[in-house]
């Protein structure tokens, strides 16, 4: 993970920073974030942090809790099944718009980054494979043509990438490839306009993370029950 290094708003700064320590797992499901310890570590004021952690529940990775302080949000069954089907519906949705309407430069853009996600699988490079996903995903955005779902799913990336580095983490090169045969399958239906057949794979990508994120959390509670 890169140091700290402001070069955004420090709110901002600050709310990525904590992120990064919840979506690569140094911060656990349900641990409470101290402001007065972050501050210190960080090197900010306690409003800093503060402001960051309102940020990030808006981004549904910390819990404020009135008269306790801020926790890190619980990555249960519910959670995950939510987050997915979310993510499956809005993403079908924007996914139709690409498959109608996509020019040559959209399949360029998206040929270039698959390309670049199968170098990081040969180079077990998780984190870049991570953020290239993130980015095909984002490519689509341009033809969703509204606020609310734009504004929704910039929300979830940061949950979503917390679940995909669980999934690969627990999973390893075999979740990484299997992710490399979803998306071939979704560039072939986008070049075809195959709306209907995107949609199915999209679907059926959501719910094979889905299993697989659930399948990493239930391995680490056994681990934690275990004598």
């Amino acid at each position: 993970m890169t140091a700290f290094k402001p070069r955004e708003t420090l709110t901002e700064q600050v709310a990525r920073h904590i992120e990064s320590l919840i979506v690569f797992g140094q911060l656990k499901s349900g641990e409470r974030i101290y402001e007065g310890t972050m501050a210190k570590k960080l090197d900010v004021s306690h409003g800093s942090i503060r402001e960051g952690l309102l940020l990030l529940e808006k981004r549904h990775m910390v819990r404020n809790v009135p008269r306790k302080g801020a926790f890190v949000t619980d990555l249960d069954r519910f959670f995950i099944h939510s987050l997915y089907d979310t993510l499956a519906l809005y993403l079908s949705h924007t996914g139709r718009k690409l498959a109608r309407e996509w020019q040559p430069a959209d399949m360029e853009r998206l040929e270039s980054l698959y390309g670049n996600m199968q170098t990081c699988y040969q180079n077990n490079d998780l984190l870049t494979f991570l953020d290239l996903g993130i980015q095909y995903t984002q490519a689509s955005l341009a033809y969703a043509d509204n606020y609310f779902i734009v504004s929704a799913i910039e929300d979830l990336w940061p949950s979503a990438k917390r679940c995909a580095f669980a999934a690969f983490k627990h999973g390893g090169p075999e979740t990484l490839n299997g992710n490399l045969i979803y998306m071939r399958q979704s560039l072939d239906a986008i070049g075809r306009h195959d709306e209907e057949g995107l949609c199915d794979i999209i679907q059926r990508y959501a719910t094979h993370q889905c299993e697989n994120v659930i399948a990493c959390i239930d391995a680490n509670k056994a681990n934690h029950e275990s004598p």
